[in-house]
């Protein structure tokens, strides 16, 4: 039986039953927007342990029943409540059946042979519940040879391409700071989940939504893979600049660095005005964003004797007040610290920090209504 929730919601989604089979990253990254829109989300998880992420540390904390958990887990939890069950037990089994015919949508995402072991797969849930959508996320997809294979956002980042084109000009490449191919996935996942249930409404059927971290990393390389696709230049990483736009890239000011995004022609003469360097559009070498893009280290030099005469607060200052996007070089401490970013973006639950939904509904944020949950606090199979 689904257990009733605690706390009851008033958003978009509420009502919406989400059994969430997930663990790591992708899919509770997709379960908690899920959640945060309104969704009844409960996690079912491992007796004990839970999901891998609870130990994901350090650094660690105390949750509200007391128990230590990592920072890891409580990134992508919240609003959700907690059942745990022994999937390889007939009792657990018997429990996630159960939910499974009351829910609404079931999202798991272990690897294609385990979901058919585990009978977790779309045929075995759906004959349970026609109505239940399944939401697969997995590694590779389940249709090809690398079907099987386990898949860490890592192991995607390299093999769809995000390694070779991130990190310092002629330098090796490295991954991004957050696991982008889960983040990416988790977001597909969602918007897939939404279609799914606006055409449920009108044919009254479930259906599946199929999401890989590989697919989703390729997806994601955007306008570097049409680079490569139009072009036929395999593109490579090249620091902070843009492949297409210039300037478009971090600049060292007196004492530290600010960003600075031009975009039109008219930017790029606003930006001359402001430093003095009238004559700059009418250079051959400058005139027009493709031909500042093939004389980029010529310009960048020229740029940056300037900014490397003013703090970067004066040329963030300078360069707004001309309507030119920029903006400071924040650690993760200063990205907090700033107190528009504070007051839209942080809160607290139960003592446990969290950073909220970007979303806003009719001017509203997206309301935390239970910090993410102790293990099997909603129930546990054994």
């Amino acid at each position: 039986m689904w257990p009733s929730p605690s706390v009851e919601s008033s958003g978009p989604l509420a009502g919406v039953r989400v059994l969430d089979l997930s663990r790591i990253l992708a899919g509770p990254f997709a379960t908690m927007v899920l959640a945060d829109l309104g969704a009844d989300v409960v996690k079912v998880e491992r007796p004990g342990t839970g999901d891998e992420t609870r130990r994901w540390g350090p650094p660690f904390t105390t949750d509200p029943a007391g128990e230590t958990v990592a920072a890891y887990f409580l990134a992508c939890n919240r609003n959700k409540r907690s059942v745990a069950a022994d999937l390889s037990s007939t009792a657990g089994r018997r429990l996630v059946q159960g939910l499974a015919t009351e829910a609404d949508v079931a999202v798991v995402n272990f690897r294609p042979a385990s979901t058919l072991r585990l009978g977790l797969d779309p045929d075995t849930l759906q004959r349970l519940n026609p109505r239940l959508i399944v939401a697969s996320i997995t590694g590779f997809g389940a249709d090809n040879p690398y079907a099987d294979l386990p898949g860490y956002d890592l192991i995607v980042q390299a093999m769809g391409g995000f390694l070779s084109i991130t990190g310092p000009e002629g330098g090796p490449g490295v991954k991004t700071g957050v696991a982008i191919g889960d983040l990416g996935a988790g977001l597909y996942a969602v918007a897939g989940i939404l279609a799914a249930l606006h055409r449920r409404a009108a044919t009254g059927s479930g259906g599946t939504v199929e999401i890989s971290l590989l697919d989703a990393q390729v997806s994601l390389l955007a306008n570097q893979a049409m680079n490569f696709l139009v072009g036929g230049s395999n593109p490579g990483p090249m620091g902070n600049a843009h492949p297409n736009i210039v300037p478009y890239e971090t600049f060292s000011t007196a004492d530290g660095e600010i960003a600075l995004g031009v975009g039109s022609d008219d930017q790029f003469h606003r930006l001359c005005e402001l430093l003095g360097e009238e004559g700059l559009p009418d250079d051959t070498r400058f005139t027009g964003n493709a031909a500042r893009v093939a004389h980029r280290g010529e310009l960048r030099h020229i740029l940056e004797s300037h900014f490397r005469t003013a703090p970067a607060g004066e040329w963030v200052t300078r360069l707004r007040r001309a309507g030119l996007p920029c903006g400071p070089v924040n650690s993760v401490s200063e990205v907090f610290a700033d107190p528009v970013i504070a007051a839209r973006m942080l809160d607290r639950i139960d003592g446990i920090p969290q950073v909220l939904s970007p979303i806003r509904l009719d001017g509203e944020r997206l309301p935390l209504r239970s910090p993410p949950p102790p293990l099997g606090a909603a129930g546990d199979a054994g």
